[in-house]
C-alpha cells in the first residue's frame, strides 16, 4: 500500500484522508485506529473519507468500493456518541444511501429490536453474571455474607422473575422509556454486546449489512460493545472492518477502556491527526504539557502525540488564579468576576466583561455548576428522584427525570407566556395548551365546555400570579395547575403532591438508603424549591446556562474559557484538582490504586483538565479554589506548565 508523503506546517495532516481510504479499499481491508486530538479536524476527516468511499467525490478506489457496497445491498455504518454528533456528521455528509449515521444506542437497538426471545436470554445471562459477581464479592469479605448481601441476591432474583414474563421489550434511543419491558440505555448496550458475542447469526447479519463500521469518540464507547466488535473483527478479518476514531486523553465517561490504544491489535493501522486547528499556540502548549506531566498518583500512560497549532495561531493568553476554598460561594463568584476583568485587561478582549459577548465558564462537577448557577435546590431534588436523569446525559438526552413531567416542559413553557409585568400572551398560551393536548378532551355539551374553559382560565391566571411571586416555591406554582388537572401529569408527581406527610431524615450511609425514602426526600425537596430555580435548571440541562460541565460541552469550542476548579464545593471523591496540582497528598485508596496500576483520582482529574482547557480557542483562565493557596502556588510553579506572570493569588 502506498502511503502519501507526510507534509509539515498547516498541511501536516493532509495525507490522512487518503491514507484511511487506502486501508478501507485495499483488496484485504485493514482496520485502523485514528488518533484525533482536540480540534484536530476529526469530523471533517471522517466526512471526507465517507465522501470518497461512497462515491460522492471522484476517487478511483473509493468508486469501486461504492459499487461493491451498492451491488451487495450494503452500507458503511457510522456510530457516534451523541445525537448532536450524529446530526453534525449527517448534515455535513448530506443525503447518502451508502452511509448510515446514528448514535451507538440506536445502532445497538437496530441490531436486537424484535428479537425478544434473544433479548430475554441475554438479560437472564447478564443477571446470572451479576449474581455470581455479588456472591463472589460477599465471599471475599472478612466476615462473610451480610443481610445486605442476601437482600441484593433477592433483588436480583426478583428482577429475573420479571424478565421471564416479559413478552415484548421496549426502548427508544433518544429518550428514557418506562413500563413493563422497558429497557435502560446501558442495558441495551450490554444486551447487544452479549448477543454479538454469543449469536453467530447476528454476527453474520452485521457483517453482511455493514462490512465497515466506523466508531467516533471510541474512547468513551462502552467496553463490552467495543470488545464485542473487536472480537468480531478478529474472527472475520477482511470481511468485517473496524475504524476507531478518538482520543483516549479525552475520555470523560467510565464506560470506555482506560487505555484504548493498548487494546487495539498491533497489526492494525494507526494514522494520526497531529494538528490542532482550534486553539492558539499558548493553549496548545499548555495542553501538551498537561498530558506529558509527571505527577504523583498518575498511572495512565502518556501515549498519544503532541499537537501542533496552525502557523497563523502563534499567540494566545493563559492565566491561573488561586483563591481560598473556604470563601462563601457568593464571594467566590465575585472573585471570579475579578478574574474575568484581569483577563480582559491581559487580552484587550471585551468578551471577558461584556455580558452580551460572554466567555464560557466550565466546571468540574454538576453540584458545583448548580451552586454557581443558583439552582442547587432544584438539582439536588432531581438527583434524589432520578440520579441517572438529573444531569445532562452522555447520549445527548437532556429532559430530566420523567417522573416530574410536565414541570420541565409544558409548565415552564406556560410560565414563559407571562411578561414580567404580568401581561399575558394569550396566543402563546393557546399554543402551549394545544401542544400539551390540554384542550383535546373538552366536553361536547356547551355549558360543560364553558365551565371547563373557565376552570382552565382561572387556573392559568392563578398559575401566572404564583409564578411571578419572587418567594414562590414549586408547590405554590404547581398547585393551581394540578388541582385543575390542566396537564397530563405523571402519576408519581400527582401522588407525591397529594402526600403531605413529612420526609424521612437523610441516611447516615447514602448507599444503604431505601429507594422509597430517597424518593420521598426528593419530592419534599422539590416542592420546597424556589420556583425561579426550575428555569435555571432546565437551561443547564439544555446547555444554555452560563456555566457548564465537561459533559455538556463535549466536542464544543469557545473563543474564551474560564475553568472553575473547586474540590470543596464539588464535594466529589472521583476528582481532585488539589491532588493534581500537588497541594493535597494522595489518599490511602489512591496509593493502593497506584501500587496496583489502577486508575486514580489524579488520572481522572488530569483528563478533565485536558478536556476543559482544550475547549478554548483564544484565551483561557483557570481558577483554582485551594485549601492551601501558598502550597498550591508553589506546586503549580513546580509543574512548569505556566510562564512568568501567568500565576496570580487572589486576595
Amino acid at each position: 500500500m502506498n502511503v502519501p508523503v507526510q507534509q509539515t506546517g498547516n498541511d501536516r495532516d493532509a495525507h490522512v484522508v487518503e491514507e484511511i481510504c487506502g486501508y478501507v479499499t485495499a483488496p484485504v481491508p485493514l482496520s485502523f485506529f485514528l488518533f484525533a486530538g482536540a480540534g484536530s479536524g476529526k469530523t471533517r476527516t471522517l466526512v471526507e473519507v465517507l465522501r470518497r468511499i461512497t462515491g460522492v467525490v471522484k476517487h478511483e478506489a473509493g468508486g469501486e468500493y461504492a459499487k461493491r457496497l451498492r451491488s451487495q445491498g450494503q452500507a458503511v455504518r457510522v456510530i457516534t456518541y451523541t445525537k448532536n454528533a450524529t446530526d453534525v456528521v449527517a448534515g455535513r455528509l448530506g443525503k447518502n444511501d451508502l452511509a448510515v449515521v446514528s448514535t451507538i444506542h440506536a445502532f445497538c437497538w437496530e441490531l436486537i429490536q424484535g428479537f425478544d426471545v434473544d433479548i430475554r436470554e441475554a438479560l437472564l445471562a447478564l443477571k446470572d453474571e451479576e449474581l455470581e459477581a455479588a456472591k463472589k464479592a460477599a465471599a471475599e469479605k472478612k466476615n462473610g455474607e451480610t443481610d445486605t448481601d442476601r437482600k441484593k441476591y433477592a433483588e436480583i432474583a426478583a428482577e429475573v422473575d420479571k424478565i421471564r414474563v416479559v413478552e415484548k421489550f421496549l426502548y427508544h434511543p433518544d429518550r428514557n422509556t418506562y413500563g413493563n419491558g422497558a429497557l435502560a440505555h446501558a442495558t441495551v448496550l450490554a444486551v447487544a454486546a452479549w448477543l454479538v458475542n454469543c449469536r453467530p447469526t447476528l454476527q453474520r447479519i452485521l457483517e453482511e449489512r455493514y462490512p465497515l463500521v466506523l466508531i467516533d469518540e471510541s474512547q468513551d464507547t462502552m467496553k463490552s460493545v467495543l470488545d464485542a466488535l473487536l472480537n468480531l473483527e478478529a474472527t472475520r478479518s477482511g470481511k468485517f472492518t473496524l475504524g476507531l476514531l478518538g482520543d483516549h486523553r479525552q475520555r470523560i465517561y467510565p464506560d470506555g477502556h482506560r487505555d484504548l490504544p493498548a487494546h487495539v491489535p498491533a497489526h492494525w493501522a494507526f494514522p494520526a491527526l497531529r494538528m490542532n486547528h482550534r486553539s492558539q499556540k499558548r493553549i496548545v502548549d499548555l495542553i501538551n504539557a498537561i498530558w506529558c506531566a509527571d505527577i504523583t498518583g498518575r498511572t495512565q500512560p502518556k501515549s498519544g502525540f503532541a499537537q501542533h497549532p496552525r502557523e497563523e495561531k502563534s499567540a494566545g493568553t493563559v492565566r491561573i488564579f488561586i483563591g481560598d476554598a473556604a470563601l462563601a460561594t457568593e464571594e467566590k463568584v465575585e472573585r471570579e468576576r475579578q478574574c474575568a476583568a484581569a483577563m480582559a485587561k491581559a487580552t484587550g478582549v471585551d468578551a471577558w466583561t461584556d455580558e452580551t459577548r460572554r466567555f464560557k465558564t466550565l466546571a468540574l462537577e454538576h453540584k458545583l455548576a448548580a451552586k454557581r448557577g443558583s439552582f442547587f435546590d432544584a438539582y439536588f431534588a432531581m438527583d434524589l428522584l432520578d440520579e441517572d436523569a438529573a444531569a445532562p446525559k452522555s447520549n445527548g438526552e437532556r429532559t430530566g427525570p420523567a417522573m416530574v413531567r410536565p414541570l420541565l416542559g409544558s409548565i415552564l413553557d406556560l410560565a414563559a407566556c407571562f411578561e414580567p409585568g404580568g401581561d399575558l400572551d394569550e396566543f402563546a398560551v393557546m399554543d402551549v395548551l394545544r401542544a400539551a393536548k390540554a384542550l383535546a378532551n373538552l366536553p361536547e355539551d356547551v355549558e360543560e365546555r364553558r365551565t371547563r374553559l373557565a376552570k382552565i382560565h382561572d387556573a392559568v391566571t392563578a398559575f401566572g400570579a404564583a409564578s411571578r411571586n419572587p418567594d414562590a416555591t414549586v408547590r405554590d406554582v404547581l398547585s393551581p395547575l394540578l388541582n385543575a388537572q390542566i396537564f397530563d401529569a405523571d402519576d408519581r408527581l400527582v401522588a407525591a403532591f397529594a402526600d403531605d406527610s413529612p420526609p424521612p431524615d437523610p441516611p447516615k450511609v447514602v448507599s444503604k438508603e431505601e429507594r422509597n425514602d430517597r424518593l420521598k426526600r426528593g419530592w419534599s425537596h422539590l416542592f420546597k424549591t424556589p420556583w425561579p430555580q426550575i428555569a435555571r435548571y432546565r437551561d443547564y440541562l439544555h446547555g444554555e446556562a452560563k456555566l457548564a460541565t465537561h459533559q455538556v460541552v463535549k466536542g464544543s469550542e469557545f473563543q474564551h474559557v474560564m475553568v472553575v476548579m473547586d474540590d470543596y464545593e464539588a464535594r466529589g471523591f472521583l476528582f481532585s484538582y488539589d491532588k493534581v496540582f500537588g497541594a493535597e497528598p494522595l489518599s490511602k485508596g489512591d496509593s493502593e490504586n497506584v501500587a496496583a496500576g489502577k486508575e486514580t483520582t489524579v488520572d481522572r482529574t488530569l483528563r478533565l483538565l485536558y478536556v476543559t482547557c482544550s475547549r478554548a480557542e483564544e484565551s483561557l483562565a483557570l481558577v483554582l479554589w485551594a485549601g492551601n493557596r501558598a502550597a498550591a502556588a508553589e506546586a503549580i510553579k513546580a509543574t512548569e506548565w505556566f510562564q512568568e506572570g501567568e500565576i496570580s493569588l487572589l486576595d
